[in-house]
């Protein structure tokens, strides 16, 4: 057994001092205050936290690990590793590889591939195309965490914007329908102009009105729209705008909601005055837009609007990001730097250290109804995180990153907190900065 005592626990709306004892890969006792001399007695190992905060790891459900097909950007490997160096002891992948991932045997195939290689828990979405809706009406879901559907193209050609099929999947797919909102019609309108006044190469800055807050709008007010409609369980990602906040509520707890809402960190970080600094390295799509619906993202995760806060952690080499054509790569690797990410802005006093908790991991496990885990509760698996609180701070590099793409739009930014150690499944993933993979993570599984 394996005690952590002396540790500032953040758990379920609650920070304290207290202790947590994991045995056979799940937590076996956890308490506020200090263990009793008995606990202590039969630790094997313990970990004198110091007062670092311990928590649940953050499950992020929105990542682009690039296996298979384009694998020279990342591999399930690599990302994972750097998902535990940053305290994310689980994933959800998304399906836009090659082959994209819209089958059974193209799903299997990417089991099977993490099984192997993956350091982290893991689960993967099933692409939404025009033909496979009446696969997606049969699949069992007890280890899919949803089906995604493009409603806007984004990377990987997989958008399904017809009338028809579209109801027919928002109306019979029985599991979670998570969904990429920019409406086409007014993306390709804004693409041929920009184009017709620019030629093919145009400045980073023009991206946020290429991918425009009309097109984000207008599409998540349509999905929305659809779900009540036909009674779908919802979830919109990466919502950017001020304006799509009206589109979702604050006044039901999670468990009664069937329509819910994502955010990512690059978007609750950056905002249109960064372009000039960093081009395309915070070229994402849907694209970061303004100060004041950065400033509306934020406000919305701390009043609950905003459900989940998850990272779209989508690397590409740096030099598909270099050019200013209208080919350039869109997408931002994040997974290793999300929590101290987090953090950092509630060191700013922008979310509490709660909130940062209850957005990465509580709201996760709840949405997707993941079985015994995000909570720090007896009997649960122990996917746990350490963090320290440095003062001093430090700035990130290029060189601290372990992603395969070997950058991070977030170089140069001071954080204030490390993440210690990583534990998945009661094995310490990631210790002081090394990575341990003689134990794998294990596939996630869903109650409903």
């Amino acid at each position: 057994m394996e005690l952590i005592y002396n540790a500032t626990l953040v758990n379920e709306g609650v920070s304290g001092h207290g202790y947590l004892a994991i045995s056979d890969g799940v937590i076996a006792e956890v308490g506020l205050g200090n263990p009793s001399a008995e606990l202590m007695q039969h630790a094997t190992t313990r970990v004198n936290a110091r007062g670092d905060l311990v928590m649940p790891g953050v499950i992020d459900d929105h990542v682009h690990f690039r296996e298979p097909g384009l694998t020279q950007k990342a591999d399930i490997a690599s990302e994972s590793r750097a998902a535990v160096a940053g305290g994310v002891t689980s994933f959800m992948d998304m399906p836009n590889v090659v082959p994209p991932t819209t089958t059974i045997d193209t799903l299997e195939d990417k089991f099977e591939r993490a099984a192997r290689h993956s350091v982290a828990n893991y689960s993967f979405y099933i692409g939404a195309t025009a033909t496979n809706i009446d696969l997606l009406r049969n699949m069992d879901y007890s280890r899919v965490c949803g089906v995604k559907v493009f409603l806007g193209s984004s990377t990987g050609g997989m958008l399904l914007d017809d009338d028809d099929a579209l109801r027919r999947l928002f109306g019979t797919v029985p599991a979670l329908i998570a969904a990429h909102c920019e409406d086409e019609g007014i993306i390709s309108a804004n693409r041929e102009r920009y184009q017709a006044e620019h030629g093919p190469y145009i400045p980073a800055t023009a991206h946020q009105f290429v991918r425009s807050r009309e097109a984000c709008v207008k599409s998540s007010r349509r999905a929305v729209e659809l779900a009540r409609e036909t009674g779908a369980r919802l979830h919109v990602l990466h919502l950017t705008t001020a304006d799509e906040l009206d589109l979702f509520d604050s006044d039901k707890p999670l468990t009664e909601k069937r329509i819910t809402a994502e955010a990512c960190v690059g978007h609750l970080w950056f905002c249109d005055d960064d372009y000039s600094r960093l081009g395309n390295r915070i070229r994402v799509n849907p694209a970061v837009k303004t100060r004041a619906d950065r400033d509306a993202l934020r406000q919305a995760v701390a009043h609950g609007i905003i459900d989940v806060v998850a990272t779209d952690h989508a690397p590409h080499l740096l030099s598909d990001k270099c050019e200013n054509n209208i080919k350039v790569a869109s997408g931002m690797p994040l997974a290793q730097f999300s929590l101290v990410t987090m953090l950092e802005l509630a060191r700013r006093g922008v979310f509490t250290i709660e909130q940062v908790v209850q957005a990465m991991c509580h709201a996760p496990a709840t949405l997707f109804g993941i079985d015994r885990r995000g909570f720090l509760r007896k009997g649960y698996h122990a996917d746990v995180v350490q963090v320290r609180l440095d003062d001093d701070g430090y700035i990130i590099t290029d060189e601290s990153v372990m992603s395969k793409c070997a950058w991070t739009p977030l170089a140069g930014a001071v954080m204030h907190s490390r993440v210690m150690r990583t534990w998945v499944n009661g094995h310490r993933a990631f210790d002081q900065g090394a990575i341990t993979d003689s134990t794998l993570g294990q596939p996630l599984t869903f109650n409903r």
